[in-house]
């Protein structure tokens, strides 16, 4: 909805010629709500700050292989990543106790991220960024030397 300057909402007021004290306890009104909307703005805590990790898939047991994928996940800034999955196994679980979660209940990891809602992750602390899982490449970290470049 378009946000409309006090000044612009008198004029239009007066030129529809609405009495003075009706116009008056409209635009007291006005300023009354405008000034709870500040108020609850400022009492509102700030958006935690996160970070990105990614859990993998790994169903072989280690990470040689050529099908290793998993999921990006988002946690609050400086919290230990190792709690993220206890946090996603407990919005699983969350939302298998749920009536939506009885009638179609998650049973995997892939499950959990693609099926339980937004709202029970976010109680967790835990924001699914992929619902589906992504390949994940392996790298040793360095870049290859260019051809005819010194070294």
């Amino acid at each position: 909805m378009a946000k409309v300057e006090i000044d612009i909402l008198k004029k239009i007021l007066e030129r529809n010629e609405i009495e003075v004290r009706k116009r008056n306890q409209v635009l007291q009104d006005i300023k009354h709500v405008l000034e709870q909307e500040a108020m609850e703005k400022e009492m509102k805590p700030p958006q935690p700050k996160k970070e990105f990790t990614i859990l993998i898939s790994d169903p072989r047991g280690h990470l040689k292989g050529e099908d290793v994928s998993g999921w990006v996940l988002q946690i609050p800034e400086g919290e230990n990543p190792g709690l993220a999955l206890d946090k996603l196994t407990a919005a699983a679980y969350e939302h298998n106790a749920s009536p939506k979660g009885r009638k179609f209940p998650v049973e995997t990891i892939g499950e959990a991220c693609e099926s339980v809602s937004p709202k029970t992750l976010k109680e967790q602390n835990v924001w699914v960024k992929t619902k589906i899982p992504v390949m994940v490449l392996r790298t040793d970290n360095k870049l290859p030397k260019a051809p005819g470049l010194p070294d």
